[in-house]
């Protein structure tokens, strides 16, 4: 099949999913809108770049500052307007047109509004472009309709306003209906539906809360909106109002958390001894309490219970440069520096630093056998990793080695820039490297035992990079077909790299896990399981080691963090918002308890776990932080007592102190870190 013939058939297996895990999932079951939503193509009203975000449950960025809207939310709106064939229909905020599209599939005549001159008529040609006939497009100010063509039997109106405007109202039929975000801008909306009965008569049903953009115009708000009123760039609806908040059970149920440099804080995860892995979270990957406080579970692990494995969220061969420091083994000649490579401060931080040092002391006194380890389970420096292989095919068989430097050729104009790959291989003209890698690793692990005699380790090592190689080549190749496919693909590998290293440390090997929630929590109990079909590390541990695996998240309320703007931007230490109302942390802060643990596995705090069990937000935050896009870009739903054993809450937290990349002038570089 061609490249392009297959990507239309993987975007059409995502509309399918989209519409089946997404909106049927969620109650939506107008058949006349789960037939639209199939056939309109989402990709081709998103901005470019961003096609393989299409069919993911959130609003996206298009031109002007606006959103396309979260999939869900355009079939609710329009299923709540009872939109049906032969009726007319006003939108207001066309934005890329996709919503008039949707609309399109199913009414007679669609009118639609956009006040930014050119998003209206770029969606005018896109709209024209797909063979949409029955779609006007027109640039002016929704708020005031479009009298000139009503009355209509819908209306729908994709922006939120402090009221509901009265030149709407009057435009609607009898029997019309009316769709409108109200509320103010930097507080709650409501999603209300008005009906009209007569020529004056009107009732409205308040269908829950939202955030949407602000509607500009004569009867909205005003071009120039407050810097002050914190009004969102997206369109996402929240869940109805639930019932009282469980903060005085977190209050009466949470163990308080003593210093992190108390070793009374260790001791309160002896309860996790029996463990064959422990997992342990961080709801951002640069805040200063959460790397110390793994550092502190992790050394009382390793310590009191006999914990062997350290295994990160970071690539193979830069933690392999750590695990030969603090493990006692000598330095190659060829060795650098590690984790020189964007997001740098994740792992060259001081926080890390004085783990490893730790570990390092530790292991001094222990046999070789018995020293615990350092290791990487990320996928993503491919480079690293071909360099690997083959310096180690030099040493025990130079032909080997010239084998692997002709079958890598392949990736070498992509070594650097991996992520390339995968668009180049969308193209005709360019030959996949996967049948190269997969023989070389196939051949490798073939030659295991004449291998190994010579150093087992050094043996295991290549085999886990030539594996790193391997599924590198698949991720950056799926990455762009869709974006659950590379994320399992990454996750599955991280996975199996633990399986790996568990059995090569023998049968009582013990793992501590670091790695951000979104891997460790079991997917299954949030929207990235049950509307993506996504897996991760901790889903699938739960799934092999079943009550032998501790799934433990981490959370904060607010402070400071380390992270960039953008894929390789400068870090940046930049203030974390204060919970949305809806979430978790927001039921944390609440409780007034500053640092806590709660064990949240079956048969403990038993009436606390039923009262989290119902779905809320939770806040991801990873070496990106847009904070002006915050509910839209990292908070997603979660059961948290289904997605971990337990969770450990830090009210205010710091950034991470970071390491610096090259040595101060004068001095000599320092191994690892290079300091």
């Amino acid at each position: 099949m061609a490249p392009q013939a297959a990507q239309l058939d993987h975007l059409a297996a995502d509309r399918e999913r989209m519409v089946e895990r997404q909106i049927a999932a969620r109650g939506v079951d107008d058949q006349r809108v789960l037939d639209a939503m199939r056939q309109v193509p989402r990709e081709a009203f998103v901005a470019p770049g961003f096609e393989e975000f299409a069919y993911e449950d959130s609003p996206l960025p298009i031109a002007e500052g606006q959103t396309i809207s979260q999939p869900y939310i355009v079939a609710l709106m329009i299923e709540a307007a009872e939109v049906r064939p032969g009726d007319r229909v006003l939108e207001i905020g066309a934005g890329s047109g996709y919503a008039a599209a949707v609309l399109g599939r199913i009414a007679a005549q669609v009118y639609t509004i956009e006040r930014h001159g050119g998003l209206a008529r770029s969606a005018q040609d896109r709209l024209a472009r797909l063979g949409y006939r029955n779609i006007d497009v027109r640039c002016g100010d929704g708020t005031l309709g479009w009298p000139q063509v009503a009355p209509f039997d819908a209306i729908i109106v994709t922006a939120g306003g402090p009221e509901i405007p009265e030149s709407l109202r009057n435009q609607l039929t009898t029997g019309g209906r009316l769709v409108i975000p109200i509320g103010s801008l930097s507080d709650e909306q409501r999603l209300v539906k008005v009906v009209r009965d007569g020529e004056h008569a009107f009732h409205e049903e308040d269908l829950g809360a939202v955030r949407f953009v602000p509607l500009i115009g004569e009867h909205g708000w005003s071009e120039e909106l407050p810097e002050e009123s914190g009004a969102p760039i997206e369109a996402e609806l929240r869940p109805p109002a639930r019932s009282r908040p469980p903060t005085g059970l977190l209050r009466q149920t949470a163990e308080r958390l003593p210093d992190l440099d108390d070793p009374a804080f260790g001791r309160l995860f002896d309860r996790f001894a029996d463990a064959r892995v422990v997992l342990l979270g961080e709801a951002t990957h640069g805040t200063s309490e959460f790397y110390r406080a793994r550092a502190a579970i992790t050394r009382a692990l390793i310590e009191r219970h006999g914990f062997n494995i350290v295994a990160v969220e970071a690539d193979w061969p830069d933690a392999a440069a750590i695990d030969r420091y603090v493990r006692h083994k000598s330095r190659p000649p060829e060795a650098t520096p590690a984790f020189r490579r964007f997001p740098t401060w994740m792992w060259r931080n001081l926080e890390v630093h004085e783990f490893v040092d730790w570990l390092r002391a530790h292991n001094e006194g222990q046999e070789p056998a018995g020293r615990a380890g350092f290791f990487g389970l990320d996928i993503y420096n491919m480079s690293a990793s071909i360099r690997a292989v083959i310096d180690y095919l030099d040493k025990v068989d130079p032909e080997a080695a010239r084998v692997a430097r002709e079958r890598y050729g392949c990736l070498t104009p992509w070594q650097h820039d991996p992520a390339t790959y995968g668009r180049a291989v969308l193209s005709a003209g360019y030959a996949k490297c996967e049948a190269a890698v997969v023989a070389m690793l196939r051949e490798l692990l073939e030659q295991r035992l004449l291998y190994e005699a010579g150093d087992s380790e050094d043996f295991f090592d290549a085999a886990q990079n030539a594996r790193l190689v391997a599924s590198a080549e698949r991720y950056y190749r799926v990455m762009y077909y869709g974006a659950a496919e590379s994320w399992n693909l990454r996750d599955r590998h991280m996975f199996e790299t633990l399986e790996q290293l568990l059995a090569w440390r023998g049968d009582g090997s013990k793992a501590v896990v670091w790695a951000h929630n979104s891997h460790i929590g079991d997917a299954a109990a949030t929207e990235m399981g049950e509307m993506r079909d996504e897996i991760n590390v901790g889903r699938l541990c739960r799934e092999r080691f079943a009550e032998t695996a501790v799934l433990i998240g981490f959370g904060t309320d607010r402070g400071t963090v380390a992270a960039a703007s953008d894929w390789d931007g400068p870090m940046e230490i930049k203030q974390v918002r204060p919970a949305h109302r809806d979430s978790y942390e927001r039921l944390c802060r609440d409780s007034g308890v500053s640092r806590f643990l709660v064990d949240l596995r079956q048969g403990r705090s038993a009436e606390l776990r039923s009262s989290l069990l119902y779905p809320r937000l939770e806040r991801a935050i990873g070496v990106i932080y847009r904070p002006e896009t915050e509910l839209a870009s990292h908070y997603f739903e979660a059961s948290l007592p289904r997605q971990f054993d337990a969770y450990l809450w830090f009210e205010q937290t710091r950034a991470v102190t970071p390491l610096p990349t090259t040595p101060r002038p004068g001095m000599p570089e320092t191994y690892p870190f290079g300091l």
